[in-house]
């Protein structure tokens, strides 16, 4: 008998996610389904509230206001770094993540938005900040994650412990 979502809880979803135009911004198909630790915020808010009580086989739509998902968008928009600042092995694309320090050492994420001869533009809202999301999700696995897990807040694989970052 699997259980239904719930805090402490390792759930494992297939999922799309598009923007309000319809555009497919992300999707598990064709890799792995997602598995992520139910209340440890590994997901954004709006969609974990909505996969609260399912089941293994439900399927959800999900409409996910910015408040809810990846914020709003805030502050100045994106700000060009010299590409000299960056070691030149980096292999930099938009897109990605890029770990920043701040003036008290404080370190913070930055998305890479966009790339040209001289510059490496950065933003410090997420790529997805002021979208309204739209998933669509189908429950694939529930389980009680293990003591690790929630000390870790994420899942582990299946073949024990393993960060990919």
């Amino acid at each position: 008998m699997s259980s239904s979502i719930s805090e402490g809880m390792i759930v494992t979803i297939n999922y799309a996610l598009r923007n309000d135009a319809g555009d497919m911004l992300d999707t598990s198909a064709g890799g792995e389904p997602l598995s992520y630790l139910h209340g440890a915020g590994n997901i954004v808010p709006g969609l974990e509230r909505e996969l609260s009580g399912k089941n293994v086989g439900d399927k959800v739509s999900a409409v996910v206001a910015p408040a809810d998902g990846y914020g709003e968008r805030t502050g100045p928009g994106p700000q060009p770094i010299p590409r000299a600042q960056f070691p030149d092995d980096a292999d930099l694309e938009e897109g990605m993540q890029i770990l920043a320090r701040g003036p008290s050492g404080q370190s913070f994420v930055l998305w890479v938005v966009g790339l040209d001869e001289q510059s490496v533009f950065v933003d410090h809202n997420h790529p997805l900040a002021g979208e309204t999301l739209h998933f669509e999700v189908e429950v694939v696995g529930v389980r009680a994650a293990t003591a690790e897990e929630l000390e870790h807040q994420h899942p582990h694989g299946p073949d024990g412990h393993h960060h990919d970052h």
